[in-house]
């Protein structure tokens, strides 16, 4: 069985954390105690969504799907993780929905790694929490037994409250009356035949589906052969299956002329051979601060605070501290989100309005819509400290054996004093090493690199001055991650 895992989304419903330039699924945000303190201190979602495939299919069958733009955050991930994994990422040339992603995730599978049609294929999200996991890896194993019948295999979860965030899977019945077996257990789960999918109800509905049964949260997972879903591309959506059978190259370097649709509208709503795998786990998309809230274990008061949090007479509220103290006073069924740039207050119940703001950012130019004051790139980070009239002061981080690219500047100069480890700096023809405590000066127009040779990050404080002293004032001659000029 082959896994692939869908991380090419820019969610901003959890804003100010996410961000069109790091979405959610490279934030470390559960793993929490109950208590004071919390803090980020699991692993990225999308390393998590690959741990956990780890417990059921081999390194080597793992897939993922992303684009150039987030390529370097999934393989920076990836390092700590087992080194087959970072082999199978496919990049998707355009931005098109989920149909025309897996797909091109299935012709690489049957082009590149010689999968029959036979080959069962699990497809997820990357920014999924599911516990546990050794439950989870169960519903899988059984999903690819009922793959194999020639059935594709929605997840649906058993609902515990009326959400109206997610959408829903009605099923013929409450009961199955076929079973697919789990491997190595004695226990069976039934496979419910679907009688149609459901757009996100409102509260009303929502609290009718909960009461009726036989609804099911639609989560965004599938299992099936390649060549059923194939078939029913070919039956569903013959623009795809026209380029998928052009073979992988061609479908590559056409991409742009897929339709954007996703799967669920593409296959799933008209295939006839769909079935409904019912699970009854701990499962939430993480899909806004309301859903984080129900992930999150909460203190007596039902507060979560996460990070630098001191509280007095709240209750029901959810905190988080990335940068410095919150106290909060009288509060009651809130939620605040803070970062070094931007702080989010909005009532419990209100989070899917945060795209709204995000919109209003968009419309307003304003950088806090996509971008974080640190930036990460394929060499390490930069934060961004102070940012003024004709200068900016920035934390560089560059990771072991990395280095930036061969580069000049029009119009800044540049002073860089190393905090931490040994740099490696060339400017013009001259090549130095530059230790702790010691700076180095880059005059305007002058070509310079910058290196660690070092096994531990290098850490500098870079001061820019200059008429100008935004990105775009960089002139790449050489640079080892293969970006342009």
């Amino acid at each position: 069985m082959k896994a692939v895992i869908l991380a090419g989304g820019s969610g901003t419903r959890l804003w100010p954390l996410s961000r069109k330039n790091y979405p959610k699924q490279f934030l470390k945000i559960n793993n929490c105690e109950v208590g004071e303190g919390c803090a980020f201190d699991k692993g990225s979602l999308i390393q998590q969504t690959v741990s956990r495939l780890l417990m059921t299919v081999e390194p080597e069958d793992v897939l993922i799907m992303t684009n150039d733009e987030y390529k370097f955050h999934v393989k920076s991930d990836l390092d700590a993780l087992p080194e087959e994994v970072s082999g199978n990422i496919v990049l998707e040339p355009f931005k098109r929905n989920t149909a025309p992603a897996i797909a091109l995730a299935l012709r690489y599978c049957v082009d590149k790694l010689a999968c029959s049609e036979d080959e069962v294929v699990f497809v997820c999200p990357a920014d999924h929490i599911i516990e546990p996991e050794s439950k989870f890896s169960q519903y899988l194993k059984a999903a690819e037994d009922a793959a194999e019948k020639g059935v594709i295999v929605t997840f649906g979860i058993k609902p515990l409250y009326p959400e109206t965030g997610y959408g829903y899977i009605k099923t013929k019945s409450k009961t199955g009356d076929s079973q697919f077996t789990i491997h190595g257990s004695r226990a069976s789960v039934p496979c419910l035949e679907v009688e149609r999918f459901v757009e996100k109800p409102d509260a009303k509905t929502a609290e009718k589906y909960l009461k009726d049964g036989g609804y099911y949260w639609n989560s965004g997972m599938f299992a099936f052969t390649i060549g059923t879903l194939v078939k029913e591309l070919k039956r569903h959506a013959p623009e795809i299956a026209a380029l998928y059978d052009a073979g992988y190259d061609h479908m590559f370097s056409s991409f742009g002329q897929m339709p954007d649709i996703s799967i669920d509208y593409a296959v799933m709503e008209r295939a006839g051979t769909v079935v409904t795998l019912p699970m009854d786990i701990q499962w939430n998309d993480v899909g806004s601060w309301d859903s984080m809230f129900e992930v999150f274990p909460k203190d007596a008061a039902g507060n979560i605070k996460i990070g630098d949090v001191i509280s007095h007479d709240t209750t029901n509220t959810l905190v988080i501290s990335d940068k410095r103290l919150i106290a909060t006073v009288g509060l009651d069924n809130l939620l605040v989100v803070e970062t070094d740039d931007a702080i989010l207050i909005a009532r419990r119940g209100d989070a899917q309005k945060v795209k709204n703001v995000v919109e209003t950012l968009t419309a307003a130019g304003r950088k806090e819509a996509s971008e974080h004051t640190t930036t990460y790139r394929p060499w390490g980070s930069y934060t961004i400290l102070e940012d003024g009239p004709r200068y900016k002061i920035k934390r560089i981080v560059v990771n072991k054996n990395e280095q930036l690219s061969l580069q000049m500047h029009h119009h800044r100069s540049e002073h860089w004093v190393v905090i931490k480890g040994t740099a490696r700096v060339t400017i013009g023809e001259d090549l130095k090493f530059v230790h702790e405590n010691e700076s180095v000066y880059i005059p305007k127009s002058t070509l310079h690199r910058l290196e660690n040779p070092g096994k531990l990050p290098l850490e500098i404080i870079e001061v820019q001055n200059g008429e100008y002293v935004e990105e775009d004032d960089i002139v790449r001659v050489d640079d080892v991650y293969g970006r342009g000029k």
